[in-house]
C-alpha cells in the first residue's frame, strides 16, 4: 500500500494545453455569453398608468411611515393626522386604480393566467432558465464525449478519501491519489468555482452564476409575485391598516424633550445668569 501511494503520475503537457485550458476557457466564455443573452431576452418594462403608480406608492408611503414610528421625526399631532388619513383612505379604497370596491362584488384574487403581463413574466423566466441550463448540458456532453477518462491536474493540498468520488468521476482507479482530478470533476469544480470570477468581470448582479441552475426551477416564478404579476391591493391595504394601528402604539417622537437634552449636554458651556 505504501509503495502504490508513493508512485507519481506524469501528465503529458498536451493534456494541459488541449484539455485543461480549453475546458476552463469554454466555461468562462459560455458564462459571459449567456449573461448577455439573458440581458437581451429581458423585456422592456411597460409603462404603468398614473393610477397604478399611485396605488403602489400609497402602500410604500404607509410602509415608510411605519418603519420610522419608533424614532419618528414627525411631531405627534402631525403623525397621528397622517396615519389616520392614510388609514381612512386605505379603508375607503381611495388609492385603488379601479376605484373603491363595490359592496355587492365578491373579492376574488386576480388570476395571473388571464393577465398578459403576468404571462410575459412567466415566459421570460422560462427563457432565462433555458438559457442557463442548455449550455451546461451541452458542455457536459462535450466533455463526456471527447475527454472521458482524462486526468487533468493534481491539487496542491491534501484531501481525505471522502473527496475521491467527487474529484475522480469517470475514472475507476481505487489506488489513485485523491488529489488527482478527472475531466468531468474539473467541469463541476469550474461550475461552482467560477462564480467569483463572474462577479469580478460582470458585477455582483450577473446572470452567469452557475449555482442558480441547480437550485432554481424554470417554474419557480409561477408561484411568487413577479413584476407585472397582478396583486390583490385590497387585501394588502387591509393588512397595512392593521400595521398602521400597531405602529401608532410604538410611536416615539425623536424630538421629545429636546430642549432639556440640549441643556443637559451643553449646560456647562452655556452661561447661567444669576438674579
Amino acid at each position: 500500500m505504501s509503495s502504490s501511494s508513493a508512485v507519481s503520475l506524469y501528465l503529458d503537457p498536451q493534456i494541459r494545453d488541449w484539455v485543461l485550458f480549453p475546458i476552463t476557457l469554454v466555461m468562462i466564455l459560455v458564462g459571459v455569453l449567456r449573461h448577455y443573452v439573458v440581458v437581451l431576452l429581458q423585456a422592456i418594462p411597460k409603462k404603468q398608468s398614473r393610477a397604478a403608480i399611485r396605488e403602489q406608492r400609497a402602500l410604500t408611503r404607509c410602509q415608510i411611515l411605519r418603519a420610522t414610528s419608533a424614532n419618528s421625526p414627525i411631531p405627534p399631532s402631525f403623525y397621528k393626522t397622517i396615519s389616520q388619513n392614510l388609514s381612512e383612505a386605505l379603508k375607503a379604497g381611495t388609492y385603488l386604480k379601479d376605484g373603491p370596491p363595490k359592496a355587492d362584488t365578491p373579492s376574488t384574487a386576480p388570476n395571473p393566467l388571464s393577465d398578459p403581463a403576468a404571462m410575459d413574466g412567466m415566459m421570460a423566466g422560462m427563457k432565462t432558465q433555458m438559457v442557463m441550463m442548455v449550455p451546461q448540458m451541452v458542455i457536459m456532453g462535450w466533455i463526456n464525449f471527447f475527454f472521458q477518462g482524462f486526468v487533468l491536474i493534481k491539487l496542491p493540498f491534501p484531501l481525505t478519501l471522502g473527496f475521491k468520488s467527487m474529484l475522480q468521476r469517470g475514472i475507476e482507479t481505487p489506488d489513485m491519489d485523491v488529489r488527482w482530478v478527472s475531466s468531468l470533476s474539473w467541469y463541476f469544480l469550474n461550475f461552482f468555482g467560477l462564480n467569483g470570477l463572474y462577479r469580478l468581470i460582470l458585477g455582483g448582479d450577473n446572470s452567469a452564476d452557475s449555482s442558480r441552475d441547480m437550485t432554481v426551477s424554470p417554474f419557480a416564478s409561477m408561484g411568487t409575485a413577479q413584476p407585472g404579476q397582478p396583486q390583490d391591493f385590497t387585501k394588502l391595504y387591509k393588512a397595512e391598516r392593521d400595521n398602521l394601528e400597531f405602529a401608532e402604539g410604538l410611536y416615539n417622537w425623536v424630538g421629545q424633550d429636546i430642549d432639556t437634552k440640549v441643556l443637559r449636554k451643553y449646560g456647562k458651556l452655556l452661561p447661567i445668569s444669576k438674579q
